[in-house]
């Protein structure tokens, strides 16, 4: 199985995006606090969030708490600062594919003292913009099913 981290999500539908894809393929999510939008049960209804129950979330308060539960695991952290592509990458079973949050991305302390396991999307950098974040967390995701022949999915 593998793992999409979102560190401090700050904009529920994106998160609403990715959790549906992680229920759909198995993927568990695993979101960083602090959240920028309530998951309770009234808030879900109200977006139309009527499949977040069927979906493998765990959350935490911290990176490192996420690192210390999976110390043997791979993390490989989507930033537009990185140099290697995300298809440089041979993902195994287990890994863990992090982002940051939708206006700031993740901390650059964090992504460059693990410079090796830092990837990125190709794409125009005058644009002034990035990929949407549920749009960054399809592509990256589906590689690595791809690799892994989809983890026995129909």
């Amino acid at each position: 199985m593998l793992n999409i981290v979102f560190y401090e999500p700050e904009i529920p539908f994106n998160t609403g995006a990715i959790a549906r894809t992680c229920g759909l393929t198995k993927t568990r999510l695993h979101l960083i606090r602090p959240l920028g939008f309530s998951v309770d049960d009234t808030h879900l209804k109200r977006a139309g969030l009527d499949y977040w129950h069927l979906v493998d979330i765990t959350y935490y308060d911290s990176y490192d708490e996420l690192v210390e539960k999976y110390p043997d695991r791979n993390f490989y952290l989507a930033s537009t600062k990185a140099k290697k592509k995300y298809t440089d990458v041979e993902y195994k079973d287990g890994d863990f594919i992090v982002f940051g949050p939708e206006t700031r991305g993740l901390p650059e302390d964090l992504i460059f003292s693990n410079y090796d396991k830092a990837i990125r999307i190709p794409m125009l950098k005058d644009f002034g913009r990035s990929l949407n974040l549920s749009n960054s967390a399809n592509i990256i995701l589906f590689e690595a099913l791809r690799q892994l022949n989809f983890l026995d999915l129909e």
